[in-house]
C-alpha cells in the first residue's frame, strides 16, 4: 500500500474518507489480533456491558467478545435527528442500508445508562483519538453529553498523526489497533 498516498494535512474529509476506503482495502484482516488486546483491556478496565458494532467489509471484526461481555448492537434511526439506539447483540439480523447488520426496528432497546465502554468503528483514527466515519454524525449524536468510556477500533496502518477535526466531533479516549490498546494522544510507535 505504500503508492497510495496519504492526503496533506489541509485535505477534506471526503479526501481522506476516499484514501482511507482504498487503503483499507490492501489491509490483511487483523481482527484476532485487536480482539485479543481488546479483550485484556476490557477485562482491566472491569467493563461488562459494550456497544460494539457489526463490522462492514474492512473493518475490525469484534464479535468474538460477544463471548466474555454483554455486547449491544446499535441500530441507526432515521428521520428528523437521525440517531442510534442500542439493542440486544443477537438482534442484529436486519441488514441496514450501511450493508452491516443491525436489529430490526420493533426489538426493544437498551437504555445506554447500562453501558460502560463504547467501540467506535472508523475509517481511521487520528492520534489525537479524532475518527473519521463515515459522514452521518450517528456516533456524535449519541456520545454528545455522554461519559462513557470509548475506544476507537481500527488497523494500525489506519491510526495517523492527524485528522481534520469539526466542533461536533467527538474525540475517542482510547485507540485499538493489532498494536494494542492505549489511551489517545500518545505518540504512535513507527512501524
Amino acid at each position: 500500500m505504500a503508492d497510495l498516498e496519504r492526503p496533506s494535512s489541509g485535505a477534506s474529509k471526503t479526501e481522506w474518507r476516499s484514501w482511507a476506503r482504498a487503503y483499507r482495502s490492501g489491509l490483511p484482516d487483523v481482527s484476532a489480533q485487536v480482539v485479543a488486546g481488546l479483550r485484556t483491556f476490557l477485562h482491566a478496565q472491569g467493563a461488562s456491558v459494550v456497544l460494539a458494532y457489526c463490522a462492514l467489509p474492512g473493518e475490525i471484526d469484534v464479535s468474538a467478545l460477544s463471548n466474555e461481555f454483554t455486547l449491544l448492537a446499535p441500530r441507526a434511526r432515521f428521520g428528523p435527528t437521525p440517531r442510534l439506539t442500542l439493542h440486544a447483540w443477537d438482534s442484529a439480523t436486519e441488514l441496514s442500508r450501511f450493508g452491516a447488520l443491525q436489529p430490526p426496528a420493533d426489538t426493544p432497546q437498551v437504555a445506554q445508562e447500562r453501558v460502560d465502554t463504547v467501540l467506535l468503528p472508523g475509517l481511521a483514527f487520528d492520534i489525537s483519538g479524532v475518527r473519521l466515519g463515515y459522514g452521518g454524525g450517528f456516533y456524535d449524536r449519541l456520545l454528545s453529553g455522554w461519559a462513557v468510556r470509548t475506544v476507537g477500533v481500527a488497523a494500525q496502518a489506519l491510526l495517523v498523526p492527524a485528522l481534520p477535526q469539526e466542533a461536533h466531533d467527538l474525540p475517542a479516549g482510547w485507540l485499538a489497533s493489532e498494536a494494542g490498546v492505549r489511551r489517545a494522544r500518545q505518540p504512535l510507535n513507527p512501524s
